[in-house]
């Protein structure tokens, strides 16, 4: 039932994002350039850089609603007189603080006996920290505290704004090189394309070009990733972060199979060679260190 949620929300997001820009190409006339191939290089970048980000932002602008929905989370309220969740409120209260926030963010709890948590929304005055009954339940206190201070440094620095734009430049460029490469492999000796030829042929470069950008993408991720690990240090001391990241490797699985390392949508698998450029976060040993030499 979870599972058919989140691919249904997924499914409805799409249909709004490409329905919302959509109706954008076609009151600007931009539109246009999706039923001609004029060589008009400029207005086709233009095209492409208004679908990439405008696509992003729709995105980023419902990532709030999206992540709440997908993960079942229930919002705490801020009055709460129950003392564990107000406990919660008041630390990532406290820390949105000392991270010179002005405007607190929402937090959550959701069922999953995952260690996990997360910080999503539009802007740094529209956010919510969510974390994971199994985070709550197999971490101390201090552990807890140096996860929070994580997700509230990537709100306060700006990630979900970061991360929405290198997205939507790299969903520019991949539609801009596919269409020129559409193009060229599906014009005739006498400069006529051939339509099915052309849409074959920008099927496959999409995808062979967003898989060379993916490095890109999760390059920006794990550079991220160091820099809100620094933020938690600053905010409540390396010691709880360093904490909390050993106590991720000592974790294991529901089936006891691997470690866990789903907190902050961390792979449990190491990767090596060329596949490591495609990971989001970076190993956790690296992490560890990173803190522990530091100056903080």
């Amino acid at each position: 039932m979870q599972v058919a949620k989140r691919i249904f929300l997924f499914l409805a997001l799409n249909i709004l994002i490409i329905t919302s820009i959509t109706f954008f190409l076609k009151i600007t006339g931009l539109d246009q350039l999706l039923y001609g191939y004029g060589g008009n290089y400029p207005m086709m970048f233009i095209f492409c850089l208004v679908w990439g980000m405008g696509g992003a932002f729709i995105s980023l602008l419902f990532s709030k609603t999206f992540a709440k929905s997908a993960m079942g989370v229930q919002v705490i309220d801020p009055r709460t007189q129950d003392p564990d969740t107000r406990r919660l409120v008041n630390l990532v209260h406290d820390i949105a603080r000392k991270a010179k926030l002005s405007t607190m963010p929402e937090v959550g709890i959701y069922e999953s006996p995952e260690v996990n948590a997360f910080a999503t929304g539009p802007t740094k005055n529209n956010s919510i920290v969510a974390v994971s009954t199994g985070l709550l339940n197999r971490m101390d206190e201090e552990q807890v505290t140096g996860v929070l201070a994580h997700e509230v440094s990537h709100i306060a620095n700006g990630d979900m704004v970061t991360l929405t734009i290198v997205q939507g430049v790299v969903n520019a460029f991949v539609m801009f090189f596919t269409r020129i490469i559409a193009e060229m492999v599906a014009k005739d000796r006498d400069g006529r394309v051939n339509p099915a030829v052309y849409y074959i042929v920008s099927f496959v470069a999409q995808i062979a070009l967003m898989f060379l950008a993916i490095p890109l993408i999760t390059a920006v991720s794990r550079w991220r990733e160091y820099r809100a690990d620094f933020g938690s240090a600053k905010l409540t001391g390396k010691h709880r972060m360093i904490s909390a990241l050993r106590a991720l490797q000592n974790q294991t699985t529901i089936d006891n199979r691997e470690p866990a390392f789903n907190a902050f949508k961390i792979s449990g698998k190491k990767s090596h060679g060329f596949m490591q450029y495609f990971m989001t976060h970076p190993p956790l040993e690296a992490r560890i260190a990173a803190l522990e030499h530091a100056r903080i």
